[in-house]
């Protein structure tokens, strides 16, 4: 067995082929071998693996990716699992490592820039604003696939806090619905479809118009729901600016 066999997951980005990492596009330049999640990183990444044997997962199985994973890494190719966004949200890191580790492949994983970060960028946004917002909730909403109990959305709107939510869209009634039952109607919420790819688009509502406005806007797929004040709200200067604060880098002034 080839003990120095690996498999690199790679985070491509949320879209913009220009978002991966300097790392990733340095293993995708050297890849032998590249299976990559068809339906959601752009071809133009895929540029960068002039060398590789490209296979689309879109259609695969665990057990089929796999297939092709595994004997390229024994044979001492180097391997690449090509994932959107963050391989570490919503990704299937765990399920691939597994079955790699019991073959004696290690994993790497090289982080990307996920969606969530990438919507609130094309918003022009902080998620997290001084005396409004400190925390940010990712989940979705529960469908087909269940969440922990204790992860059901009315519990998680009761923090009132910046929420991001993955995988949802088709489900904007239900959301809707439970998100109501702790945040204000006039709650500010925005819709970011496919962000940072040329057809994004951005959809800003109340939380009490967020299903009509889901529905006009005809996006069904690839997008995130942001709820939250933090959307709208200035809030207060943060400290580490403020020139009367002390920290390790600067003496707090007192100002006449």
């Amino acid at each position: 067995m080839n003990k120095d066999a690996i498999v690199y997951f790679v985070g491509a980005g949320p879209g913009d082929p220009e978002l991966i990492t300097l790392k990733g596009k340095r293993l995708l330049e050297a890849a032998d071998l590249v299976v990559y999640a068809g339906s959601l990183v752009p071809k133009a990444v895929l540029s960068h693996a002039q060398k590789a044997e490209i296979y689309d997962s879109a259609g695969l199985t665990l057990e089929e990716i796999l297939a092709l994973l595994v004997p390229a890494a024994k044979a001492g190719k180097m391997v690449v699992r090509l994932a959107t966004g963050d391989p570490s949200i919503y990704g299937t890191i765990g399920e691939h490592s597994e079955r790699l580790r019991a073959e004696g492949i290690r994993c790497e994983i090289v982080p990307g820039v996920s969606s969530f970060t990438a919507a609130a960028a094309a918003l022009g946004r902080e998620l997290t604003v001084p005396d409004v917002a400190q925390t940010v909730i990712l989940s979705r909403c529960e469908g087909r696939t269940p969440v922990p109990d204790l992860e059901k959305l009315p519990l998680l709107a009761a923090h009132q806090t910046t929420l991001v939510l993955f995988l949802s869209i088709t489900l904007v009634k239900k959301m809707q619905r439970d998100l109501l039952t702790s945040y204000a109607p006039e709650t500010p919420c925005a819709v970011v479809y496919r962000a940072t790819w040329p057809d994004e688009k951005i959809v800003h509502c109340a939380l009490s118009d967020l299903s009509v406005a889901v529905k006009k806007s005809k996006i069904t797929k690839t997008a995130l729901v942001i709820v939250g004040k933090a959307l709208a709200s200035e809030g207060k200067r943060s400290k580490l600016y403020d020139p009367t604060f002390s920290h390790s880098f600067r003496s707090g002034k007192r100002l006449e």
